[in-house]
């Protein structure tokens, strides 16, 4: 017996922590927990070569690949194409890479310094047996299991350093040891300098490390997107930072930030800032979304949009570059963009005539039930029930079968005496005397 106890407490110890949170899950709750234990210790999926629009409970793309059958985006497997870097694991951070760690994002590079603590619990993504596991580190680990067919890359380092910044912006440009860069999909989005991620997803939580990503992004041309969420917790917003083309984080600076005060002066012994995991979920939620919408190329990619929790406000908004900005990057992108206008405005002529030449495809009903037909004509004889005759300036009538008439007589069956006696016909009252008296019968006695 005693063997036997050895024996599974020694396979117990075996599993991961995640299996042995499953087996303590089935022991508390009976029956219940049947499916956790049968689960415990099972082997993650492999991964697969190439994404499939079959509806099988087997495939984890089915749902994604609809959007393509429904005409929303035009080639969803492309977003393997895509190398998406996400600065800070945070409540919004963990939570967007995870989103797009189910969308099926290629590749993603993970940044941040922290450790995991039970003051996270409450972000939504990190679980207690994280805890003094890097943030970096643990979100790759449960990110692999929920889809390994994501490259993962994770910097467990502070961008903020001399040295932690130069890490960055060649983590950026070079891929480490081991790791094969994607190519730039053809036609899609623009990267920056020697880059080789296609979009930056900013999700700190502190003015300097902002200040930081776009230092970095602005020397390589590198797109990139903000977010934040408040200090109350019931307000955030994301926003597309275009080097050249929109204002740079530096052109319309915070005003901490045009201050020059240390931001981490401010912090107060025993006092934090609000976390709700609603708002950061739902400013995780519109960051994904942006995001995937700039990459697939589908509907409209805000350029700053708000979230007001309490008022359930949506604020919408576009910010151009400031020409005295502080940043010289900044006013060398400009430069550049502005140099590159007549190539752009070429570019949307040829578009807008290539659109214009593309002919609407005819509807074609496979299924005619009811047997329906339509007849080609012009004038007034196709307007006259498709019969190619003319009756003047008015529609003949049809039969009716016997016993059944019309209610109303048609106004050509008539006389002139009776209209004026129903007070049908034309009057000189003008619009808003009617209205007047529209009003003056709903206001009642």
């Amino acid at each position: 017996m005693a063997a036997e106890v050895a024996s599974v407490v020694a396979a117990f110890g075996a599993l991961s922590t995640a299996d042995q949170d499953k087996v303590r899950e089935a022991l508390l709750h009976g029956d219940k927990g049947n499916a956790a234990v049968d689960n415990a210790g099972a082997k993650p999926r492999g991964k697969i070569q190439a994404m499939s629009a079959e509806v099988v409970d087997s495939n984890p793309y089915s749902r994604l690949m609809a959007l393509q059958r429904m005409g929303i985006v035009a080639n969803y497997q492309d977003i393997r194409s895509f190398t998406v870097a996400i600065v800070g694991m945070g409540g919004v951070g963990s939570v967007a890479a995870e989103m797009l760690t189910r969308c099926g994002i290629g590749r993603l590079l993970l940044y941040d310094y922290d450790t995991v603590e039970l003051a996270n619990m409450n972000r939504l993504f990190f679980r207690p047996e994280h805890v003094g596991m890097t943030k970096t580190d643990a979100a790759a680990k449960t990110l692999a299991e929920i889809n390994p067919d994501v490259e993962l890359e994770s910097f467990t380092s502070n961008i903020t350093t001399v040295d932690g910044f130069e890490g960055f912006v060649r983590s950026l440009t070079q891929a480490p040891l081991g790791f094969q860069a994607e190519p730039p999909l053809p036609g899609g989005p623009v990267r920056g300098k020697g880059s080789r991620v296609d979009l930056v997803l900013s999700c700190v939580d502190n003015y300097e490390a902002r200040m930081t990503i776009n230092q970095a992004c602005n020397e390589l041309g590198q797109p990139w997107m903000e977010s934040g969420v408040s200090e109350d917790a019931v307000s955030g917003h994301i926003q597309l930072l275009l080097p050249g083309e929109t204002a740079c984080f530096a052109c319309v600076p915070p005003l901490v930030v045009a201050s020059g005060i240390d931001e981490r002066t401010l912090k107060r012994e025993g006092v934090c800032a609000a976390s709700l995991p609603t708002t950061m979920g739902m400013v995780a939620g519109l960051l994904v979304q942006n995001s995937l919408k700039y990459l697939l190329r589908f509907g409209t990619v805000s350029r700053y949009l708000g979230y007001n929790a309490l008022a359930d406000f949506f604020p919408t908004m576009e910010m151009r570059p400031n020409v005295q900005c502080d940043n010289a990057a900044c006013r060398a992108r400009q430069a550049e963009y502005a140099a590159l206008a007549p190539e752009r405005e070429a570019a949307a002529r040829a578009a807008q005539a290539a659109a214009a030449a593309v002919e609407e495809p005819q509807v074609v009903h496979a299924d005619n039930e009811w047997g329906i037909a339509v007849e080609e004509g012009d004038g007034e004889g196709a307007a006259a029930g498709g019969s190619g005759q003319q009756s003047g300036s008015t529609e003949a009538a049809p039969a009716l079968p016997d016993g059944i008439q019309y209610l109303m007589a048609k106004r050509d069956e008539v006389d002139e005496s009776t209209l004026a006696e129903l007070a049908v016909g034309r009057t000189d009252t003008s619009l808003d005397d009617l209205q007047k008296q529209l009003d003056a019968l709903n206001s009642g006695p």
